[in-house]
């Protein structure tokens, strides 16, 4: 793949690596910056890839890493207790999304893969390189928490 090809590529799935990264980190502009870091880290590492057909998903664990690696770095500046305000108020205010804050990482990273940035059920196993019934398994047990926390009582 030239580097022409992987400019095309990317500029068409930029979207959603942005939701992505906003899922992820909850800010506008740090997810800007982690879609920033992604590009030019796989534009790096562009040779390493094998195959040109797994470039959405090989794309999408790079975004994966580098907002890990982002939250890390924001962990070790901030104490929990007083973490900067986001420019996603309204968003971090409903229900799902604190309810996906609560899911253990395993569980949280195959629903918003799956429901958010909208991977296939393969594409998300193989975006965290783990098998596909692991990830259907993963993906079943964080709607039946997500369904008990989310219910409304009567």
């Amino acid at each position: 793949m030239t580097q022409a090809e992987f400019a095309v590529r990317v500029e068409g799935m930029k979207a959603r690596l942005y939701r992505t990264a906003y899922l992820y980190l909850g800010s506008e502009a740090i997810a800007l910056d982690a879609v920033d870091e992604t590009v030019y880290k796989g534009l790096l590492a562009l040779p390493k890839l094998r195959q040109e057909g797994y470039f959405e998903t090989w794309m999408t664990r790079i975004l994966i890493n580098e907002c890990k690696q982002e939250l890390r770095r924001r962990k070790r500046e901030f104490s929990m207790d007083a973490l900067p305000e986001t420019a996603a108020e309204d968003f971090d205010a409903l229900p799902l999304k604190e309810a996906l804050q609560r899911l253990p990482t395993e569980l949280k990273d195959v629903i918003l893969l799956r429901y958010f940035t909208g991977l296939t059920q393969a594409e998300t196993a193989q975006a965290l390189g783990i098998p596909q019934g692991t990830a259907a398994t993963r993906q079943r047990r964080a709607l039946a928490l997500l369904k008990l926390e989310l219910e409304v009582e009567p």
